[in-house]
């Protein structure tokens, strides 16, 4: 249906709303769908999601979707520390649930595994982040 002239009234104020967080609640584990969550729970999942899923890798997702890891394997672990927490900063920060991203610690185990842990600030609370990448 083509909307008419007189169906559209200029100037009048155009109400915005936020879409719940209600989802799936999907088991990682088992590639199972269990339910739904919603709130913080979806938020953690929302998260989780975001920092497993490879940035350009599929075509099903827009480019501001996911984070990039693949290029980071056989850098300088220096590097690999400042890229982890912009890289990261910056994926979750597209979500508008996000607020802030802080307080990132790196650790290295012997099999040059990269542990990093942050907090995410989210309009449901702190959540406590983690990702690991093989270096």
């Amino acid at each position: 249906m083509i909307p008419k002239l007189e169906d559209i009234n200029i100037g009048e104020e155009i109400e915005i709303v936020e879409q719940p967080t209600f989802t799936y609640r999907f088991n990682f584990e088992t590639g199972e769908i269990t339910g739904y969550k919603d709130g913080k729970e979806a938020m953690e999942q929302a998260i989780y999601k975001i920092l497993e899923t490879e940035r350009y890798k599929y075509e099903i997702y827009d480019w501001d979707y996911g984070f990039e890891v693949s290029d980071l394997f056989g850098k300088p672990k220096p590097y690999v520390y400042s890229e982890l927490k912009r890289r990261i900063r910056e994926a979750l920060l597209d979500d508008d649930r996000i607020l802030e991203v802080d307080n990132f610690i790196f650790e290295t185990s012997e099999k040059d595994v990269v542990h990093t842990r942050f907090t995410v600030h989210t309009i449901f609370g702190d959540i406590d982040g983690l990702k690991e990448v093989n270096v």
